[in-house]
């Protein structure tokens, strides 16, 4: 009768560890059924689930391979409904939950532990997706993604993940920390479509808002674009409104206010890699297409969808050219790019931070609210308010190491 038995290795990781152990193992005639293997500040764990049809005292046979090579060995009797019911766990839906901010405070383990406990999840690992921090306390090198990011695999029977998300959302305010969580599939890695909101996303500006202060209409004209973006006013209604407050504006005001418009942080660094990546990039945006050339020519941007203001005599009229890019049209873009560069929905990733972005963000495989109002932070699946743009690759799930080109 076979006997299952759950092999236990820790100790200090060097080279060599699995090939001596794989021989031990063989010499006893088990059968290999599982294995997983980790190794965490310089300590390797390994667990491996073998099958034994002989009557072999498996962990006294491994101890003298654990003396030669500094580990300690446990052997674990596993019985039938053990074993039946690791294999229903093993087959249960995982959900990536992630840990996003300047500094990760100690006590949002806790929380955490307490959260995925309450929905009946286990944590089956936790792994950290950002670089080590210096120990000199000193500011880590530009090329790098600042902030600190962890990553915990949740696995569990299928739960309210709109509910989830939600009490996610609250903890994380309190203690200042982004939590996402997402369905883990075969497309979080197969993603190759990212489509951008301009303003406050991709510049950390309201265009139309910096327009209006070098017209005089400042205030009013903020005062309605605060309210479009927390989803008071309808877009089409509003982005009319104040165009017309826009009329007369020199041509001139437009290259002044493209050269001095402030990049969001980290956005030049997500380009980078978005580009060295292989994805494709579009800024999908109800701002106006002459500083989405602007982006497009600084960073490298694969196409661009915004509304084309109408000048005159060197003039703007207050009119833009039809259509309107609103929510709906930027659903359409989205959908659009998908299929003409024959991806599946799933691939896609958009990101905003207004209202008018929320369609977009439920329609992507991947929507994520940047530093984006109350309104749209909760009903987005996911969000991000604690680091720069360049934290988007960490929900992807690429980490600092994967990112870090190797030196000419």
């Amino acid at each position: 009768m076979t006997r299952r038995l759950l092999i236990r290795a820790t100790g200090t990781a060097r080279p060599g560890q699995l090939a001596e152990l794989g021989r031990a193992l063989a010499r006893s005639g088990a059968r290999l059924l599982d294995i997983n293997q980790s190794v965490t500040f310089g300590v390797m764990s390994l667990e491996a689930l073998v099958g034994l049809d002989q009557d072999i005292d498996l962990e006294r046979a491994l101890a003298a391979t654990g003396d030669s090579l500094g580990l300690e060995f446990q052997a674990i009797q596993v019985s039938a409904e053990d074993y039946q019911r690791w294999s229903v766990q093993a087959s249960q839906p995982r959900l990536i939950l992630t840990l996003l901010a300047p500094h990760l405070p100690a006590g949002i383990l806790a929380e955490v532990g307490a959260l995925t406990g309450e929905y009946g999840l286990t944590v089956e690992l936790i792994h950290r997706l950002s670089g080590r921090e210096p120990l000199d306390g000193g500011v880590p090198c530009d090329h790098r993604i600042q902030g600190s990011c962890v990553e915990c695999w949740l696995r569990g029977e299928e739960v309210d993940l709109d509910a989830l998300r939600e009490k996610a959302l609250a903890l994380g305010a309190m203690h200042g920390v982004d939590i996402a969580i997402q369905e883990d599939s075969i497309w979080r890695r197969h993603r190759r479509l990212v489509c951008f909101d301009m303003d406050s996303t991709l510049i950390q500006a309201e265009v139309i808002d910096e327009l209006a202060r070098c017209h005089g209409v400042g205030d009013e004209v903020a005062a309605i674009t605060e309210r479009a973006m927390r989803g008071e006013l309808d877009f089409q209604q509003s982005f009319r409104e104040r165009m017309r407050m826009l009329k007369g504006l020199d041509e001139a005001v437009l290259a002044e206010i493209a050269e001095r418009l402030p990049l969001m942080d980290g956005v030049e660094r997500l380009m980078k890699h978005l580009k060295r990546l292989g994805y494709r990039t579009a800024i999908l945006s109800g701002g106006f297409t002459y500083f989405a050339r602007h982006l497009q020519e600084r960073l490298g941007f694969d196409e661009i969808h915004a509304n084309e203001l109408v000048i005159v005599n060197g003039k703007v009229t207050g009119e833009v050219h039809e259509p309107i890019i609103d929510a709906d049209r930027k659903v359409e873009l989205l959908r659009e790019i998908a299929a003409r560069e024959g991806l599946a929905m799933e691939q896609t990733i958009a990101v905003g931070d207004g209202a008018n972005d929320l369609k977009m963000l439920a329609a992507a495989g991947l929507g994520i609210a940047f530093r984006a109002k109350p309104l749209v932070r909760r009903q987005a699946r996911q969000s991000i308010s604690t680091l720069g743009l360049d934290a988007v690759l960490y929900l992807i799930g690429y980490r600092q190491v994967d990112l870090e080109e190797p030196e000419a």
